[in-house]
């Protein structure tokens, strides 16, 4: 699984407004100094966000963005999809609409299992989780497996 630099950009933009303490919305050019984004570039993505029912923007002097929702009821799942829609599809065809024959009839369940462990673990994990440093204990076990910070 890849995740784009869009998503990325997008979980972390959501994270800084979950962040935020208040409900002041902030102006997208201190999230992109706070996270390191590409202004023009957080500008797309907090448009599609905010199509997609996560951000609110303000217009006007006191204007920016915050989150619709609490960060608690918006999953790292929700942001992803928002910018980059599904979160596995294999040549950007959701996995129940493959078929395969032969020996390699058995990736689609493979892929399925694929999907389906993702989703519980991006659904799993809240907005709030991460800008707490409040894992899920099931998701942070998963970093403790021998060779999981090790790329092979």
């Amino acid at each position: 699984m890849r995740i784009s630099a869009r998503a990325d950009y997008a979980v972390r933009a959501a994270l800084q407004l979950a962040a935020s303490r208040d409900d002041t919305p902030l102006k997208s050019e201190a999230i992109a100094a706070a996270q390191d984004i590409p202004h023009k570039f957080l500008e797309g993505i907090l448009n599609d966000m905010r199509r997609g029912g996560l951000v609110l923007s303000q217009r006007g002097g006191n204007g920016g963005y915050r989150l619709a929702r609490p960060a608690d009821s918006i999953s790292i799942a929700d942001v992803i999809r928002v910018v980059d829609g599904p979160l596995v599809s294999v040549r950007g065809v959701r996995p129940p609409d493959l078929s395969y024959t032969g020996p390699a009839e058995s990736l689609l369940p493979l892929w399925i299992a694929l999907r389906s462990n993702v989703r519980e673990i991006l659904e799993g994990v809240s907005l709030a989780d991460v800008a707490s440093s409040q894992l899920p204990s099931d998701v942070s076990a998963l970093t403790d497996a021998p060779g999981a910070w090790v790329n092979p």
